[in-house]
C-alpha cells in the first residue's frame, strides 16, 4: 500500500484568479471592440471618464459538471441493502471562505468486514438490455460508493462500519475519501477515521504523525445512533475558526 503524506498547504484558490477570456485577446490588445471605443460609452464630457459604472466582464469558465454522467444510482448506498450494521456519514465541504461547494464529487473506498481491499465487483452494473448504469445488486458489499454534493455542499454516504486493511496491524480504522470540486486542478486524498476507535489512533501511522489539531480534521464525530458528520474543509478559515482538512500525497 503506498505510503501518504500530508499536504498542510493548498495553492491558491484558482476560482479566485479566472484566466483571460482569450475570445477578446490579450489584455494589451491594440484592437478594441465597438464597446471598448470611446464614444460607445457615456461620459462626464471633461474627463471623457465614463458617467456610469461599467460592470464586470462575466467570466467564461464552464465545467466541470462532476454532477453529469459520473453520479450512479445507488453510488451512496455502500452497505448491503437491509444490512443491520449499516451507519451514515454525511457532511458539508466548503471553501477557504466556508461557502458550501455544490458540485463536488466525492468517493469512497473501504476495507470489507474481514479488512480484504479487494472488494466485491458491481457498483456500476449496466443494463444489458439499454446499457444504462443500474447500480449495485443490492446484497454484496463492493467497498465503493461516488456521491456529489448538493445545492447546500452536503453528503450522505450509507456503509458498513470501517475496518482496519489486513496486513496494517497498527493502523486504525478508516474509510478513504476522493475528492474532486471546482478550482481544484487534481483531485485530493483524506480519510475519515471514528471516534470510537480512539485507542488506536495513538498507534496509526498516519494520525500519530500529525499535530492533535490537524489529526482533528480527519476525525469524524458522533451526530446520533449509528450517524457520523464528516465536514471537508479546502483551505484553512482566515479567521482561523477552522482548520484545513488534512490531504493525502502518495508515494
Amino acid at each position: 500500500m503506498p505510503r501518504p503524506t500530508t499536504r498542510h498547504d493548498l495553492p491558491h484558490d484558482p476560482t479566485h484568479d479566472l484566466p483571460h477570456d482569450p475570445t477578446h485577446g490579450p489584455p494589451d490588445s491594440l484592437s478594441p471592440g465597438p464597446s471598448d471605443r470611446p464614444s460607445d460609452r457615456p461620459s462626464d464630457g471633461a474627463s471623457g471618464a465614463p458617467s456610469v459604472p461599467l460592470a464586470p466582464t462575466p467570466a467564461q469558465t464552464v465545467g466541470p459538471f462532476y454532477g453529469y454522467a459520473l453520479p450512479f444510482p445507488g453510488g451512496e448506498r455502500i452497505a448491503p441493502a437491509g444490512h443491520p450494521g449499516t451507519v451514515t456519514v454525511h457532511g458539508c465541504v466548503r471553501d477557504g471562505a466556508g461557502a458550501p461547494v455544490p458540485d463536488a464529487l466525492l468517493e469512497f473506498w473501504q476495507a470489507g468486514p474481514d479488512g480484504s481491499l479487494m472488494g466485491a465487483p458491481g457498483s456500476l452494473r449496466r443494463d444489458p438490455v439499454t446499457g444504462a448504469v443500474i447500480g449495485r445488486n443490492g446484497v454484496d458489499f463492493t467497498g465503493f460508493g461516488r456521491v456529489p454534493t448538493d445545492a447546500d455542499g452536503h453528503y450522505v454516504v450509507r456503509t458498513l462500519p470501517a475496518t482496519a486493511p489486513a496486513g496494517c496491524p497498527d493502523a486504525a480504522p478508516y474509510l478513504a475519501v476522493c475528492l474532486f470540486a471546482r478550482g481544484l486542478l487534481h483531485h485530493l486524498f483524506t480519510r475519515v477515521y471514528f471516534p470510537e476507535h480512539a485507542a488506536a489512533h495513538a498507534a496509526d501511522p498516519l494520525l500519530a504523525r500529525l499535530p492533535a489539531e490537524r489529526a482533528k480534521t480527519l476525525l469524524a464525530r458522533s451526530d446520533g445512533p449509528g450517524r457520523y458528520r464528516f465536514d471537508v474543509h479546502l483551505q484553512q478559515a482566515e479567521d482561523g475558526t477552522y482548520e484545513e482538512t488534512v490531504f493525502l500525497a502518495f508515494r
